[in-house]
């Protein structure tokens, strides 16, 4: 019996012996982000080969973040840092300049044409400069930002390039596809409807893109706050132009808005997400389907009591 066992299992133990050894698994590469939307853009990318943290997190505003002692340790420690530049993050470019992280730094909007910030956008007391810094609410520039992110992480990880480029062309479909069905179900959307007032400025990149006119509480002046003068503007242009719709922001106070809304005779179309993505359990917990939640937001409240025979 003793032999006949050893028959049997002598050959199988060589086998297993001679196999080559299972690949030990790299550790993942660590990154960290400034904001959730550029943490969700890596792991889309990485998948199971990143560990990605974001320093300011869901429905929370990055503008003008003020960086705590545990977050320059995370910094020091990453094998990459993702801003979105265009002067939204800077206090993560300072906290990797500090830790020497200079050529591990990737600016994701690097390569965007930015649109002109004309001195109008003052995002709660932080002057981003020259330029407007949201560029990701167009998917087109979400793309560039994708492919930047792709080309980092292999850089980075030489050995794993293969992976992360065919996770970028997959994404990159997808975010193809999102594009293209924005414009479709904004295509029926009437001319006179295309009116879209939010809290702060963070939406003319998708105004532009997708034919909207976009007019904003904050913004209005160079205050950190809007002025009484500027608020007063804005409730009579939703008056003259009879404005139907406003839309509160998950990262803002939505009393002014609110404000507007009832003194400018128009009401709350729904929540808008702008600067951050919502939580896991939430409508906006991924660039895309933040994209698609703020799009079904849009068309809802802007088709809201149009007339049937409304011209487009």
């Amino acid at each position: 019996m003793k032999s006949h066992l050893r028959k049997i299992l002598l050959p199988a133990l060589v086998l297993v012996l001679t196999l080559p050894a299972l690949p030990v698994s790299a550790s993942q590469l660590n990154v960290v982000t400034s904001f959730s939307i550029l943490a969700d853009i890596v792991r889309q990318i990485g998948g199971d080969r990143v560990s990605v943290h974001s320093i300011v997190g869901a429905d929370e505003d990055a503008h003008g973040y003020q960086p705590l002692p545990s977050d320059a340790r995370r910094v020091r420690s990453a094998d990459l840092v993702i801003a979105n530049g265009l002067g939204f993050d800077t206090w993560l470019e300072r906290l990797a300049q500090s830790a020497g992280h200079e050529d591990s730094l990737i600016l994701a909007a690097s390569g965007v044409t930015p649109l002109e910030d004309s001195g109008s956008h003052a995002h709660h007391g932080h002057d981003h400069g020259p330029n407007d810094p949201h560029a990701w609410q167009d998917v087109a520039n979400a793309r560039l930002y994708a492919r930047n992110i792709a080309e980092a992480l292999a850089r980075t990880r030489p050995a794993e390039a293969d992976v992360f480029e065919a996770n970028a062309r997959d994404y990159d479909t997808r975010l193809a596809e999102l594009d293209a069905e924005i414009r479709s179900t904004m295509s029926v959307l009437p001319v006179s409807r295309r009116k879209v007032v939010t809290s702060h400025d963070a939406f003319a990149y998708f105004g532009q893109a997708y034919g909207l006119r976009v007019m904003a509480a904050a913004g209005v002046s160079h205050e950190a706050d809007p002025s009484a003068a500027g608020i007063a503007r804005l409730i009579r242009q939703l008056r003259r132009e009879n404005v139907p719709v406003v839309f509160i922001e998950n990262v803002a106070d939505p009393r002014l808005i609110e404000r507007i809304a009832r003194e400018g005779g128009a009401r709350i179309g729904g929540k808008l997400y702008s600067d951050a993505l919502s939580a896991a359990d939430g409508p906006a917990p991924t660039y895309i389907e933040m994209i698609r939640h703020n799009l079904a937001t849009l068309m809802s409240g802007l088709l809201a009591d149009a007339p049937d025979n409304e011209a487009h």
